[in-house]
């Protein structure tokens, strides 16, 4: 039996960031992966400014962008979409690239860092003892002191557990195919709903789109099965054109659950991603939000692998968990609106939401809500607005803020006019009038304030110190 930091479940996009989280942090990581072959399908087709935000403090946003076709807008049905070309950040677009270019980049990373993955292992037991974890599959078996439950939305390690995953079925006959079109439309990003059926489009680049398709009719059909023809059909009821749609390389069907487990904790075993919660498509948030919880998950495990107070992993569920209910509410809002059937609904949707979206405020509030760059984590009372929220926009007198935390550390930003700042964490100084910050690893502000004042040590030591250094502080 093999001992290891942390066992990861699951080689998908949120098991592979975490593996790469906690091997750049130095900790001793497998993945052990039940297929023994990457998935090859598209599966998720968008990545948000917010997960390629998280993605370039690791030196690999430019990489993944290369891939795919830049979208400025987002829509949500045909009368209603969000701007993101004013997003605050890097990357006011839609990424829209396969998912397997995602899984294979983080892949690669989390392996450059010195992640073992082991496929072809599919966990068959959960041993908890005081001091740690035993996860077997098959004749193979690790002790961890801790375990992630990464593995998708029939998460085996969830069973294992005993972890109820409440929620309800939205639909169950929604049809994605990647298919060839010979008459593609002019956009971008194009969807549309009616009575009955919705669809979506989107481009991977040389013909080849992203089809989503339902058709309420399906909904309580026993023998429904996932057909080209029927998704031809679904377009040209619902858009007025299948668009020359001719070959397709992969088609499926899946239903679409809104759930999330109450506890994203069960003793020394985590959740992330799909494990821990899913919805809708609509939005296209799914993977990203897993690989946020990875970021968010991964440095402090390794914090507290490294000594830290093991009470700052209790954090993980207070700012993943409310992100992960705003993720159901906000997809299962407009799943709803795209399906409505009542004609005075379907006016104030196309109508009175549509105009309210693409106003200034609101569209802005909307666009940071599905993009993830709105994301704001609690604070208390007396800190600074700014802890919480995300730092990559700082503006430097050399380089970007997200060079400075590739190490996978905290960074100390102080203002424009600071002198030599001692710090036990690489120091960068800002060139606009702003407070200094104290940044997390994960690219959120930790502490804002005057640097000179020291109050950032205090606050590095609460993520940092052990239990004792910090009672007695």
């Amino acid at each position: 039996m093999d001992t290891v930091d942390v066992v990861v479940v699951g080689a998908g996009p949120t098991g592979c960031m975490l593996a790469g989280e906690l091997a750049l942090a130095g900790r001793s990581v497998v993945v052990v992966e039940k297929h023994a072959e990457a998935s090859p399908l598209s599966r998720a087709f968008g990545t948000h400014a917010r997960t390629l935000e998280v993605l370039d403090t690791r030196g690999l946003a430019d990489e993944l962008v290369a891939t795919g076709t830049k979208a400025g807008s987002l829509s949500l049905w045909k009368s209603a979409g969000l701007d993101l070309t004013r997003l605050p950040s890097r990357f006011p677009f839609l990424l829209v690239t396969p998912q397997r270019n995602v899984d294979a980049l983080l892949e690669k990373h989390a392996l450059a860092q010195g992640a073992q993955i082991v496929r072809g292992a599919g966990v068959t037991d959960l041993d908890h003892r005081e001091d740690g974890v035993v996860v077997r599959a098959g004749e193979r078996a690790w002790k961890a002191s801790y375990v992630v439950a990464a593995d998708g939305a029939h998460s085996t390690v969830r069973r294992l557990t005993g972890t109820e995953f409440p929620g309800k079925v939205l639909l169950n006959s929604i049809m994605l195919a990647d298919a060839y079109l010979a008459e593609p439309p002019a956009t971008v990003i194009t969807v549309d709903a009616v009575k009955d059926s919705f669809a979506f489009l989107a481009p991977f680049g040389d013909g080849w789109f992203r089809v989503i398709a339902w058709a309420r009719r399906h909904e309580r059909d026993p023998a429904f099965r996932a057909e080209p023809e029927l998704v031809r059909d679904i377009l040209r009821r619902t858009m007025g054109s299948d668009f020359g749609m001719g070959e397709t390389r992969w088609i499926s069907q899946f239903r679409s659950d809104e759930r999330q487990i109450g506890a994203y904790r069960a003793g020394r075993v985590f959740f992330a991603g799909d494990a821990a919660h899913v919805h809708s498509p609509a939005g296209g948030q799914g993977m990203n939000t897993g690989i946020q919880d990875a970021a968010n998950l991964g440095w402090k495990l390794a914090a507290v692998l490294d000594g830290a107070d093991p009470a700052i992993l209790d954090t993980y569920q207070a700012e993943r968990h409310p992100v992960g209910k705003l993720v159901l509410r906000t997809s299962g809002a407009t799943i709803r609106m795209m399906t409505v059937r009542a004609w005075p609904v379907r006016m104030l949707r196309n109508h009175v939401i549509g105009a309210l979206l693409r106003s200034g405020r609101f569209s802005r509030k909307a666009a940071g809500m599905f993009t993830g760059t709105g994301i704001r984590y609690r604070r208390a009372s007396s800190e600074h607005p700014l802890v919480g929220t995300p730092a990559a926009g700082v503006p430097l007198r050399e380089g970007r803020l997200p060079l400075a935390l590739r190490r996978g550390g905290f960074v100390l930003v102080a203002g424009r006019d600071a002198g030599d700042v001692h710090a036990p964490v690489p120091v960068v100084h800002r060139t606009d009038d702003g407070p200094g910050l104290l940044v997390r690893p994960d690219g959120y502000v930790a502490w804002a304030g005057d640097v000179a004042s020291g109050e950032w040590a205090g606050a590095l030591g609460r993520w940092t110190a052990p239990a004792r250094e910090r009672r007695a502080g």
